[in-house]
């Protein structure tokens, strides 16, 4: 039983990874339908799941169309009660519901002046007033969330839930623009930076297609503020030490090079998102370490 997924640009599309987090992060089954942003592949894309118009759209296994991020996680968690997309306790999960609602609706200012891009970070884009003033309130659900939920994890509401999957791309925000947050909202940015599905995403954002004019800005650059991928790169050649691509069991043809040593894989997309953070992929490093 798998479902269908329409995402935009891994890269920019902040709306697309956290609909895209509401199924990896919880191990749900999804097939990903990309479209890249600004042209008319979206459009194309979403004529057979009417009446929707945005990324990111879910279609069930049964072809039931569920666009919104918001309605995606109810029905995931209606689905798939084991899951544990809303926490089981009633209080942490009513406030983590407070806290989805919150994100979905709000923080404008934030997102128009920090538009969500993964291929950077900036040592400082010159907040203004209305984004410091969203940034504050920022911390002060994340900090109220933490105390009303005894959360004693990296989370807001004990284990990772679908509200921390809406704020993953706020948090990003504050990593690629290095935004002037607190010591413990900054714990919870990085907590995010480092989440193995997270990871996954932007490695496969950095390599998905050419960088978008729009999201360009000319702010001074500082390296990502997330883990250190290791010093991976591709290569050219036809030997390897494993001879099926680690993802696809298909034949490999592209070669990555790590530590003086050859794996292969079957397509260039396969290679480069292993090669922009070998670590997120478990099935790499299981044959690395093999």
């Amino acid at each position: 039983m798998t479902y269908d997924l329409v995402i935009g640009d891994r890269a920019y599309s902040s709306w697309s990874l956290r609909g895209w987090l509401l199924f990896d992060a919880f191990d749900l089954p999804v097939k990903t339908h990309r479209a890249r942003l600004y042209t008319d592949e979206l459009a194309t894309i979403l004529k057979d799941y009417f009446p929707a118009r945005t990324a990111p759209t879910m279609r069930t296994p049964e072809g039931s169309v569920v666009p919104e991020t918001i309605a995606i996680a109810e029905e995931l968690a209606t689905r798939h009660p084991d899951a544990g997309l809303w926490p089981t306790d009633p209080h942490a999960r009513a406030t983590a519901r407070v806290l989805a609602a919150e994100m979905h609706a709000g923080f404008t200012a934030l997102r128009s002046h920090c538009p969500m891009n993964l291929r950077v970070s900036y040592t400082d884009c010159q907040p203004p007033e209305d984004v410091l003033k969203d940034l504050k309130r920022l911390e002060t659900l994340w900090s109220w969330a933490r105390q009303a939920t005894n959360s004693t994890t990296p989370w807001l509401c004990g284990p990772y839930s679908a509200a921390d999957a809406f704020f993953a791309p706020v948090a990003t925000r504050i990593a690629t623009y290095n935004l002037p947050v607190s010591a413990d909202a900054l714990a919870y940015v990085n907590a995010h930076l480092a989440h193995p599905s997270f990871r996954r995403w932007r490695a496969m954002g950095m390599v998905d297609g050419p960088d978008q004019d729009f999201y360009r800005r000319d702010y001074p650059r500082r390296a990502w503020p997330g883990p250190a991928p290791l010093p991976a790169r591709a290569t050219e050649g036809t030997k390897a030490e494993n001879t099926v691509c680690p993802y696809s069991g298909e034949p490999v043809t592209h070669m990555l090079e790590l530590d003086g040593r050859t794996f292969g894989f079957c397509n260039a997309f396969c290679r480069d998102k292993t090669v922009a953070d070998p670590e997120a992929w478990p099935k790499f490093i299981a044959l690395y370490q093999s």
